[in-house]
C-alpha cells in the first residue's frame, strides 16, 4: 500500500479536519498552506502590509480590502490595481457577477500580469483557478510579484515562509507531501554580507587559518554534545540536518527538546529543513540571533 496514502490516516486530528474541509476531486492535485502556518507572525505581517498597500493605492477609488482571500478572487481589485499601478487598460468589464465572467476576467488580467512581468507559464506560482477558488498561497505569490515589479521600494518582510501540503487524490487514495515554501525573498542580513565581518575577513584574507578556527569550533561543540555520547568530526556534513545543532542548543540553554518536535534521524530534505528552522527559531526566541539565516 502507498505509504503516502497511509500517512493520511496517521495525521494529527487537526490536519485530518483540514483535509476534510479541502475536498480534492478525483485526479486533482492541490497545494495549500498547512494550518500550522496560520499563526505565523511574519505571514500575518506580510498580509497586513499587502492589504494596506492595496488600500493606499486604491484610496481615491474608494476600494477597501479587508481579506486577501475574500476580496481578490473575482478580479475587481486586481483590475483596478493594475490600471492604477501600470496604467494598463484591460478589455474586461469592471464588475463580473457570474463565475464564468469572473474566470474570463481573471484570464485576461493574469495574462496581462505575465506579459508585464515577462514571466513564462512555468514560472507562474498562481493560476486562474487558484485565484478564483480563493487560494491564499497563490494570491500572496501574485501580489508579491506585482508589488516587486511596480513598487520595488515597498518594504516587504524578507524570508516569509510557510509550511505547505500538496494533496493529490489518486485512484489509490489521497497522497500528501509536505514542504517549506518561501513567499518573499530569502535574503541574508546585510551585516553578514559586510566586508567588515570577521568571517568574511577570514575567508578572503586568511584562508590558511580557517582549519584552525574550525578545530576550535569542533572542540567547543564536542565538549557539550559529548555529554550525550556524540562526537562531531565534520562541521559541514554533520550540521546539515539540524540534529546536532538542536542538541547543542539544548545543552547550552539547559533544556530538553521533545523528540516529537524534531526529526532525530531525518530522511528527507523537508525533515532536515524542519530541524534547521526549529533551531533558528529557538535561537531567535532566545535573543541569540539578530539577523536572518538561510535555513536551506
Amino acid at each position: 500500500m502507498d505509504p503516502d496514502f497511509l500517512n493520511v490516516f496517521t495525521q494529527p486530528a487537526g490536519l485530518n479536519q483540514f483535509l476534510a474541509e479541502n475536498v480534492i476531486a478525483q485526479g486533482e492535485k492541490k497545494k495549500l498552506i498547512k494550518p500550522t502556518s496560520s499563526n505565523n507572525p511574519k505571514l500575518e505581517e506580510l498580509k497586513l502590509l499587502l492589504i494596506d498597500w492595496i488600500n493606499t493605492t486604491l484610496k481615491e477609488e474608494h476600494i477597501v480590502v479587508k481579506s486577501l482571500e475574500e476580496d481578490l478572487f473575482d478580479g475587481l481589485v486586481l483590475h483596478h490595481l493594475l490600471e492604477n499601478l501600470g496604467s494598463l487598460k484591460l478589455d474586461v468589464d469592471k464588475i463580473a457577477l457570474t463565475e464564468k465572467k469572473q474566470r474570463q476576467k481573471l484570464t485576461v488580467i493574469l495574462e496581462a500580469v505575465a506579459k508585464c512581468l515577462q514571466l513564462e507559464e512555468s514560472q507562474l506560482k498562481w493560476s486562474v483557478e487558484s485565484i478564483l477558488t480563493k487560494d491564499l498561497l497563490s494570491t500572496l505569490h501574485l501580489l508579491v510579484a506585482i508589488a516587486k515589479h511596480f513598487e520595488p521600494n515597498l518594504a516587504m518582510p524578507p524570508n516569509v515562509q510557510v509550511e505547505t501540503i500538496t494533496i493529490e487524490n489518486t485512484s489509490r487514495g489521497l497522497k500528501t507531501a509536505n514542504a517549506v515554501e518561501y513567499i518573499t525573498e530569502n535574503k541574508e542580513n546585510l551585516e553578514v554580507q559586510s566586508k567588515d565581518d570577521a568571517f568574511d575577513e577570514l575567508f578572503s584574507r586568511a584562508p590558511d587559518k580557517l582549519d584552525a578556527v574550525k578545530k576550535v569550533f569542533l572542540q567547543f561543540v564536542n565538549r557539550h554534545v559529548g555529554k550525550l555520547g556524540l562526537n562531531v568530526k565534520d562541521i559541514e556534513s554533520q550540521f546539515a540536518d539540524g540534529v546536532i545543532l538542536l542538541l547543542l542548543i539544548g545543552q547550552l540553554e539547559g533544556y530538553f527538546l521533545n523528540l516529537r518536535d524534531f526529526f532525530l534521524t531525518p530522511a528527507s530534505t523537508t525533515e532536515m529543513l524542519h530541524n534547521v528552522n526549529l533551531a533558528l527559531d529557538l535561537l531567535a526566541d532566545g535573543g541569540l540571533l539578530n539577523f536572518s539565516v538561510n535555513s536551506e
